[in-house]
């Protein structure tokens, strides 16, 4: 998924975990130029940034040293840099929790600013603004990439964290020395000393939307070594020369698998190699006084290994259908546009600042019944208690307090610890709701049991209410319905099937 969940190391660290990286004007402004980076997929309504970590954007420029077979980027030694960096949780006067930060500037002034405030904050002068919070996911994935298969947008409904940068191109850009930029964002720890090992010099880094998840370790690839650590452990426009061929083979033999995968050849040896090199030399390539439009991504690449000028900005907007233009670019190299299943992420961006869509926070409901053939009371007698210990999911339960606001704790078979409150009960109605207070990766969970009489037996309904945190949309509704179908199922042998 672009590069969520692009590593061993950055699954364990999600707040460090870059999702994406996009360069665009502004549609507010033609003179500004917006860079952003998302962290923590699937972040649920209290996700925070971590307060020992560097979020950095850094932009160098480039230029074109080769066009053909022998397409090369080349970046100058420096360039400009932005870094963010967040405090603790604090309370403001009102007592709720905020969190707020410091971005640094390329020219080291320094901007304060308070996570998910919508509007951002701005320099004195007027010339950067910055936002920081949750927001919709840009991102959408609508393949099962492996085969081919078009599938509903797998990121739907889930939230990211944002960081925008919005700043005065011509103030911040010398463009008399050229105009043609390459971005990086990367995630980089506080530089300790490791009794156990060499300090980590980064988490995370992404360039071009994609190098590590879909061609580094291409899943159409069997018996592969992941590279992906070994990836973002190197330093941006620098590629460690060691392992450079490596990375080069390994962007080679994935380019050549995307090819086949169709299976029709589109792409020479020679055009391979070439593409490789470009893809080894990783930076989101935007050009600043050309048009960044939804389509112009990778364009900037695709012209120059074609041994043609590039006629727009490239970089990527919030918009971009980057998947799919990537994809169509490796499996047949643009000979038919590949759309999956999916035309969209779950909302569009915003033609204002900060540009990225509100956070989603609609419930999601999966309800599951079964019908069964026993009374309804004698059912109701069974699962209208509380403990749910009649559950074959349930290993062990304890209950604290009784009648409404009872708590009970449920340890699955796996270990799992989940913690449930008791809102409502009406034994006359056959009726109980609760709460989840833990063990369940979402927040407003809300669960109903209902027995309702159906002919000479009866019908039960089990219904959930949650929005998904920590997971997607589309994983957490197979695990609530897992949970409430084997539930239900598990009825079945106790009371027998109605017919």
């Amino acid at each position: 998924m672009s590069d969520h969940v692009d590593g061993p190391r950055s699954i364990g660290d999600p707040a460090a975990d870059i999702t994406d990286l996009f360069a665009f004007t502004s549609p507010e402004n033609p003179a500004r130029i917006v860079l952003a980076m998302d962290v923590f997929p699937s972040a649920g309504e209290d996700a925070i940034f971590s307060n020992v970590i560097d979020y950095a954007i850094a932009v160098r420029r480039v230029t074109v040293a080769g066009v053909g077979n022998a397409a090369k980027f080349q970046p100058e030694a420096d360039g400009i840099r932005f870094s963010c960096r967040f405090e603790t949780l604090r309370r403001d006067a009102a007592g709720k929790a905020i969190q707020r930060g410091v971005c640094k500037l390329p020219d080291g002034r320094e901007l304060s600013l308070t996570v998910n405030e919508e509007k951002g904050t701005s320099t004195p002068e007027g010339d950067v603004r910055v936002f920081a919070g949750l927001r919709s996911d840009p991102f959408y994935l609508a393949w099962d990439i492996a085969i081919l298969k078009k599938l509903p947008n797998l990121l739907q409904h889930t939230n990211v964290l944002s960081i925008v940068v919005e700043f005065d191109t011509r103030r911040m850009l010398d463009l008399a020395k050229g105009s043609l930029f390459g971005a990086i964002a990367e995630t980089v720890p506080p530089q300790q000393r490791n009794l156990l090992g060499p300090a980590i010099a980064r988490i995370d880094w992404v360039g071009r939307p994609e190098q590590t998840n879909m061609r580094l370790n291409n899943p159409a690839m069997s018996g592969i070594d992941d590279l992906r650590d070994l990836w973002n452990q190197q330093a941006p426009f620098a590629i460690s020369k060691e392992l450079k061929p490596l990375f080069l083979q390994r962007l080679k033999d994935s380019l050549a698998t995307w090819d086949m995968l169709d299976g029709k050849a589109d792409w020479t040896p020679e055009a391979i190699a070439a593409t490789a090199n470009v893809f080894l030399d990783d930076f989101l390539l935007f050009d600043v006084t050309k048009p960044i439009t939804d389509q112009s991504h990778l364009e900037i690449e695709k012209s120059t290994l074609s041994g043609r000028p590039y006629h727009t900005g490239g970089g990527r907007t919030v918009d971009a259908n980057s998947i799919d233009i990537l994809l169509t670019w490796l499996v047949n190299r643009d000979r038919e546009f590949l759309l999956g299943g999916a035309t969209g992420a779950t909302k569009p961006g915003m033609k204002a600042f900060p540009y990225f869509a509100t956070p989603n926070t609609e419930l999601q409901t999966v309800a599951e019944s079964v019908e069964l053939a026993a009374p309804p009371d004698d059912v109701w007698s069974l699962i209208g208690q509380f403990g749910g210990a009649w559950h074959p999911l349930t290993a062990r339960v304890s209950l604290t307090g009784a009648g409404v606001g009872q708590l009970r704790s449920i340890q699955t078979p796996e270990g799992q610890r989940i913690v449930d409150r008791l809102e409502a009960i009406d034994d006359a109605k056959r009726f109980l709701r609760y709460t989840n207070i833990a063990g369940m990766a979402a927040s407003h969970y809300t669960g109903t049991l209902e027995v309702k009489p159906k002919g000479s037996g009866c019908v039960v309904d089990w219904r959930a209410q949650f929005v998904a945190a920590d997971q997607t949309d589309r994983a957490m509704k197979v695990i609530v319905s897992t949970l409430l179908k084997t539930g239900l199922e598990s009825l079945k042998s106790r009371f027998g099937v109605a017919k």
